[in-house]
């Protein structure tokens, strides 16, 4: 299947690690220029020499997303390379672990790291992605449906990004502009190995919720994640907006008990 995504401009925010690497690599593979949004060059360094060994086109952007200014400085640099944006993708963000025993100010600051950046990102590409007709594709957690407990500034964030997918995509119909968000629940990443390593037995933890997947009983891939967003951001998804997509092998709305 052609997916039409040669040439075509992708931002991605967290794109060095991670879901956000098997989103970059998956958007090189299908010949689009995606655009690494971050703020350690370090951690996009392997990344960025394997793409442009296979031949891809691609951009580091230094930015620290919690900053307005390096928001807009990001969607400038990229205009200037480029000369254009064909899609945007919300990904940046970590589970913090703000609790409601934590100050109100640090509730905060989990979500100018985990929310409030998708909203500064579409806002300033809001012009380029209206001139080519683009998308935006944010990227969730199920905690936003299921709660996970120990993490309100997290889950609060991630309640916003469902409803801003909703809200964008009513707002910039007119601008022709699509707006999906893919909703992962258990991908294993490297953060997700930090979290697990948190427990005071961590295979037992790791087993336990593996169990309770129930579709195959694994975790997802960042491929799988990867797959569902570049399928949105192309021409094949040119009638979908406002959509929640949950790729998660049903452990959000199926019952975790099956085969337990």
């Amino acid at each position: 299947m052609d997916l039409q995504l040669a040439g075509k401009v992708v931002l991605v925010t967290g794109g060095a690690s991670g879901i956000g690497e098997a989103i970059v690599r998956t958007f090189a593979q299908e010949g689009a220029i995606p655009v690494i949004i971050g703020r350690d060059p370090s951690k996009a360094e392997k990344l960025l020499q394997d793409l442009q060994q296979q031949g891809a086109k691609t951009l580091f952007v230094k930015a620290e997303l919690t900053i307005e200014a390096e928001c807009k400085q990001a969607i400038e640099q990229t205009l200037q390379t480029f000369n254009r944006i064909d899609c945007l993708v919300n990904n940046a963000g970590i589970n913090d672990g703000v609790s409601l025993d934590q100050l109100p100010s640090e509730f905060v600051k989990s979500l100018q790291k985990n929310l409030v950046h998708y909203f500064t990102m579409a806002h300033y590409a809001k012009p380029a992605l209206a001139a080519s007709k683009g998308c935006i594709i944010n990227i969730g957690s199920k905690v936003a449906n299921t709660g996970q407990g120990g993490t309100s500034g997290y889950a609060a964030s991630k309640g916003g990004i469902q409803a801003l997918t909703r809200e964008w995509a009513v707002s910039l119909l007119s601008e022709g502009i699509r707006v999906n968000e893919v909703i992962p629940a258990e991908v294993w990443t490297p953060l997700y190995d930090s979290w697990i390593k948190t427990f005071p037995n961590p295979q037992e933890k790791l087993d336990e919720i593996t169990r309770r997947i129930p579709l195959g009983k694994r975790f997802t891939t960042s491929e799988e994640i990867a797959d569902a967003v570049v399928f949105l951001a192309s021409s094949r998804a040119s009638h979908i907006t406002g959509q929640h997509i949950y790729v998660d092998g049903g452990y959000t709305h199926l019952d975790r008990s099956i085969g337990t």
